[in-house]
């Protein structure tokens, strides 16, 4: 049986925990006043932030990545236990109040999903027993993703300069091209808030998600069998539309309305609801599932 390779899915994880040590050290020594909904403050701060984000969005990541982690591991039904169990606890994560955007302080319910992610990773590193295995050669297919991803990380220039405590309006040559220090709050946020402030950002967990599906999509033909190819094409539905609009969001937020150059503001797809945000994220994952399934049908057992 054809398995797919790990470099992707390892790749993911390598990008995440780079995340996460940027986010540490960011909110351990970035005073409250500049980041957003916090008060912890030192390594306490910094790890709490982390717990976090461990959360959101890495729970969400953690679980796309199984269905490619488990088409390596053995067909067992204990193997299969653990991976729902996996599931489950980075769920919780979807429960109101688990992770706030009006206090990102860590919370002891924020343990559970994290120890989902734990699972997930303990499958991926169980998985690369065996090593890494092949990496797919390169296709016209891959142009495509590597064009995307080239957008992505340019529009989160300012996200990716903020998890690093800067500001992007103060950096060299890019500066100029992005608000980023000034004093543009959001529409009922505080007056004093920064267009872009420091720390993280929902922007930038769509990045992640992007960049993460993107990554993912390149093994999906690899999966044989139909549940793991089906799951793995929704994962890669999922995370690429799911990030995609919020990065929409926030960048249109920042860089857009507060410029002034439009009344509109997009609507919010970070939860679910009864919102129209929430059926356009509906009806583009499906249509991105539909897509994906079709361009990567799955491996021949």
């Amino acid at each position: 049986m054809r398995r797919p390779g790990l470099a992707e899915v390892t790749a993911v994880w390598v990008l995440l925990a780079a995340v996460a040590v940027a986010a540490t050290v960011t909110y351990a020594r970035i005073p409250t006043a500049e980041l957003y909904h916090v008060s912890d403050t030192g390594i306490a701060g910094g790890l709490g932030r982390a717990l976090v984000y461990l959360n959101f969005p890495v729970g969400l990541i953690a679980v796309a990545t199984l269905p490619f982690v488990l088409a390596r591991l053995p067909a067992t039904r204990g193997v299969r236990d653990v991976a729902i169990a996996s599931v489950v606890l980075c769920a919780v994560v979807a429960v109101p109040g688990v992770v706030d955007q009006s206090d990102l302080d860590a919370k002891w319910i924020n343990i559970v999903p994290a120890a989902g992610v734990a699972v997930a990773v303990g499958l991926w590193a169980w998985a690369l027993r065996d090593g890494i295995g092949p990496l797919d050669p390169w296709e016209r297919l891959d142009w495509f993703r590597l064009a995307a991803a080239v957008v992505m990380i340019f529009v989160a220039l300012p996200w990716e300069f903020a998890e690093l405590g800067v500001y992007v309006s103060h950096v060299p040559l890019i500066g100029h091209l992005f608000l980023g220090a000034q004093i543009r709050p959001s529409a009922g946020a505080e007056p004093t808030l920064h267009a872009v402030h420091l720390g993280r950002h929902h922007g930038m967990d769509g990045t992640l998600c992007v960049l993460s599906g993107l990554a993912l999509s390149r093994v999906l033909r690899d999966l044989s069998g139909w549940v793991l190819h089906e799951l793995g094409a929704l994962a890669v539905g999922v995370l690429v539309v799911y990030g995609a609009l919020n990065v929409a969001n926030d960048a249109w937020d920042e860089q857009v309305w507060k410029r002034g150059w439009t009344d509109t503001m997009l609507p919010s797809f970070l939860r679910p609801g009864l919102t129209w945000g929430f059926l356009i994220l509906l009806v583009g994952v499906a249509a991105a599932f539909a897509v994906v399934r079709r361009v990567s049908p799955a491996a021949a057992a």
